[in-house]
């Protein structure tokens, strides 16, 4: 059965009344079935004329914010998604007013509310590429969810159990999307900042999953950009290892960067991890391919293959460091080859970059072997007199993960 904005109206005061979070945020979703039979009964609706007509009908500002859902359907049915992101960015605002002096019972609406919010910003921002306009409505709406944070901080009067403090990690893990997606990092540190700053907040583990999820991804992610790899590690691991096993999208978007952070430490992923994700599949088995079988020429192919891919991800630099691989794998099959002498000579390893395309000079040849020893992934030294690599008795090459800092 059709439901009339009397009814809407009606419904909204008694989910209000009875505080239920739940449905609340379904009433106000403009996606819920109720959404377009509003906009089918009031046809083509002004505010102006909703508020002369309905104004006061409900306590202030839900009368308000009640009137701009039904603007922010209308403008959805038109496929006007500016004015629909201006009217949701007017009813965020409503909200806060009551959302503010209440306890945690809301934030389902909240969350609901945010999230259509940066969606509708997504695509009026979408819209105006494509027109050539220009419009910073995911950039608008990382404010508004910033305040939003700032309201779920300050409650020291709520009880525990009903606090807006459950709804921090959510509201960080949504700002945060936003900023990225404008690329606005740099503004991140002052929310993680002030998360930080905060000794009230109940730890991270009592959280939903999903928002721990979330956070630690970002935390990975910002940690990746700004090269602290060990730290980007762990918490990408973990957020790989909380992640529910049936949202692929959210395991492949983590391993991502995970992948080739543990490829630095030396770990090879397996294939039938790599089965289970083709798209990374594709991207990176090359790379493993070449690193396995310390082919050089195989590994800049891949490189030169995938850069601009790999640069949209800001991954050049990484799996670019991680050639280094590449060249240990090949020398240490010269070694092996040569029933693990102690003595090789440096022609060897001169022959071996031959062999595999890299056309350099034995004085190249040596530079590339004084690196390698100078980066822990060769024990031993050269002797330049004689032209000899003197290579250690005992663990000649050792594992990557035992170098002093794999992933420097």
């Amino acid at each position: 059965m059709a439901m009339t904005f009397s009814t809407f109206i009606m419904t909204l005061a008694e989910t209000i009344q009875s505080e239920n979070g739940p449905n609340l945020a379904y009433l106000l979703r403009p996606t819920s079935p109720h959404g377009k039979d509003l906009v089918k009964e009031l046809r083509n609706p002004t505010r102006e004329g909703l508020t002369s007509r309905y104004g006061g009908c409900i306590e202030s500002p839900w009368d308000d914010i009640a009137i701009r859902y039904v603007m922010v359907t209308t403008h959805i049915a038109r496929k006007r998604a500016g004015e629909a992101f201006n009217e949701q960015s007017q009813l965020v605002s409503q909200f806060f007013r009551y959302f503010g002096s209440n306890t945690g019972w809301t934030l389902p609406a909240l969350f609901s509310m945010l999230r259509d919010l940066r969606d509708l910003a997504f695509d009026a921002d979408n819209y105006a590429k494509y027109n050539n306009q220009k419009s910073e409505c995911m950039e608008s709406a990382a404010g508004i969810v910033a305040k939003a944070f700032s309201s779920c901080m300050i409650d020291r009067t709520s009880p525990p159990s009903e606090s807006r403090k459950w709804g921090v990690y959510y509201v960080v893990g949504l700002v945060l999307k936003c900023y990225f997606r404008v690329k606005r990092i740099s503004l991140s540190k002052n929310i993680l900042r002030a998360l930080n700053a905060n000794p009230d907040i109940p730890p991270l583990s009592e959280y939903p999953r999903s928002h721990q999820v979330t956070y630690r991804y970002y935390l990975g992610m910002l940690s990746f950009l700004n090269e602290d790899y060990n730290k980007s590690e762990q918490e990408l691991t973990l957020a790989f290892y909380q992640c529910y096993i049936p949202a692929h999208s959210n395991q492949e978007r983590i391993l991502t960067y995970l992948l080739p952070l543990r490829v630095l430490r030396g770990h090879l992923p397996t294939r039938d991890l790599m089965d289970r994700f083709p798209v990374l599949d594709e991207l990176f088995t090359p790379f493993i391919t070449a690193i396995r079988a310390g082919d050089i020429s195989a590994y800049d192919a891949a490189l030169d293959k995938w850069e601009r891919r790999l640069l949209e991800l800001n991954l050049w630099l990484t799996l670019e460091r991680a050639r280094e691989l590449c060249i240990r794998g090949l020398f240490r099959r010269v070694w092996v080859a040569t029933d693990q002498n102690t003595r090789i000579p440096v022609s060897m390893f001169h022959c071996s970059l031959r062999l595999k395309g890299i056309d350099v000079s034995m004085e190249e040849a040596e530079c590339y072997v004084a690196n390698m020893i100078y980066q822990g992934y060769m024990r031993g030294y050269i002797s330049h007199e004689k032209k000899m690599v003197v290579l250690a008795s005992v663990n000649a090459f050792p594992r990557v993960a035992d170098r002093s800092a794999p992933l420097s």
